[in-house]
């Protein structure tokens, strides 16, 4: 599995991820070819090659008319980014007419039109609307407002138009199948915004950034944009620690402000991971009664299995006063712990239902049917974690011992050609 790793220990930006994942193609040329034919009006994209101390990486720079959305480009500075150059209410937008002179805003209906408009596959498409309708609720949460209403400024908007296609473009060209990260630096202190002064994270990217694992670190400045964690959460399947991967390239996103005691970067680890076992979060019921008779308790753990659950047995045990009783288990999808609680309580005697919830590892299964010369067969196939195996169903093993007249030993002697083929 190609996978992708972002390391935002200074944050992450629009066009620091841009310039991270830029690193990692073989065609560079193709990407700046692609991005400046899009046909964003007055858009140009280049790469700069720089250095944020003693790291060498990349510098996106993105024009709007021959002019760069500075606050954007150095987001590091007391300056929010293009989103929150914005107001809401109609009526306050020439309150900001003296940013570069431009007196035009958008509403997220104008940009998911101008996205659509673009020379870009369906799938980019449709990632970058996402991620902008992402941006516009977050904006709304924070500032009282519905995400229809909120407005973004002209040159900011097309700047970012730019990282975001541009980011989903990559993803695309990189044939990414998975993309997890670090934790996410945030940054410290305040940011001067067109909304007055406010708390980093701002609060739209505090709202992006909800039930991702974030940091404030040590530095007084903006780190995460609302363009970063907007990419960040839409595209990243976790957080945490780098994961097991054979690293096949590294790239690194500057950002436009120096740092006073370490690079500003973001660094992108492109590699292959091997195809791992599915990872569940189920749980796991278990009832114990020691006065139901064999055949009502095989009826009960019947009815779960008919009723959907993942599993279901029985134990026996010896219970208080040497009295031989049954344990109940049943495996279920956490949201439906309760339905099989109740399906306990009305095919059982038990009293209480106790509640244990796991994460299950489980290898991918697939059932495939193979002709025989002793009639049809299906064969099972699991796999995941570096290992496969192959197991036919019971009952095909065991209709071909009864048509053969043999056992059940000597029908799968003579089918496991078919099985391992």
């Amino acid at each position: 599995m190609k996978r992708l790793y972002l390391e935002c220990t200074c944050g992450a930006a629009g066009d620091m991820l841009c310039a991270a994942l830029y690193e990692l193609l073989d065609d560079k040329a193709a990407y700046l070819e692609k991005m400046n034919s899009l046909g964003l009006h007055g858009v140009e994209v280049r790469a700069e090659s720089a250095k944020s101390g003693a790291i060498a990486g990349t510098r996106m720079h993105v024009s709007v008319h021959g002019e760069e959305e500075h606050e954007h480009r150095h987001h590091h500075e007391h300056e929010h980014e293009h989103e929150h150059h914005h107001e809401h209410e109609h009526e306050h937008h020439h309150e900001h007419d003296h940013d570069h002179g431009h007196h035009h805003h958008a509403s997220l209906a104008d940009i998911t039109g101008v996205i659509a408009s673009l020379s870009l596959s369906e799938g980019v498409k449709t990632r970058a609307q996402a991620v902008y309708a992402l941006i516009a609720e977050a904006e709304a949460k924070a500032h009282g407002t519905e995400p229809g209403l909120v407005h973004f400024h002209e040159v900011g908007t097309l700047d970012a138009v730019a990282d975001v296609t541009g980011f989903c473009l990559l993803c695309e060209m990189l044939g990414v199948e998975e993309i997890s990260a670090s934790p996410v630096t945030t940054g410290r202190g305040t940011v001067m915004t067109a909304h007055g002064l406010l708390p980093v994270p701002a609060p739209a990217t505090a709202s992006l950034l909800t039930g991702i694992p974030t940091r404030a670190g040590d530095i007084d400045m903006e780190l995460c944009t609302p363009t970063g964690a907007a990419l960040l959460r839409y595209f990243c399947a976790s957080f945490g620690e780098r994961p097991d991967m054979a690293v096949t390239a590294v790239g690194c996103g500057l950002g436009s402000r120096e740092l006073p005691d370490r690079p500003n970067c973001v660094r992108a680890f492109l590699g292959e991971t091997e195809a791992s076992a599915a990872e569940d979060e189920l749980t796991e019921l278990r009832a114990t009664v020691d006065d139901m008779t064999p055949e009502a308790a095989a009826f009960a753990a019947e009815a779960l299995l008919d009723a959907g659950a993942r599993d279901a047995y029985i134990a026996p045990v010896v219970m208080k006063k040497g009295r031989p009783g049954f344990v109940f288990v049943c495996l279920c999808d956490r949201a439906d712990a309760g339905k099989y609680a109740q399906l306990l309580f009305r095919h059982t005697t038990t009293l209480g239902v106790r509640r244990f919830d796991c994460r299950r590892t489980a290898m991918e299964r697939e059932i495939s049917e193979r002709e025989t010369p002793y009639g049809l067969l299906r064969v099972k196939t699991s796999s995941g974690a570096g290992v496969t195996r192959r197991k036919a169903e019971y009952e095909d093993i065991a209709a071909a011992a009864k048509k053969l007249g043999v056992s059940f030993m000597e029908a799968e002697k003579r089918l496991r050609p078919y099985i391992e083929d």
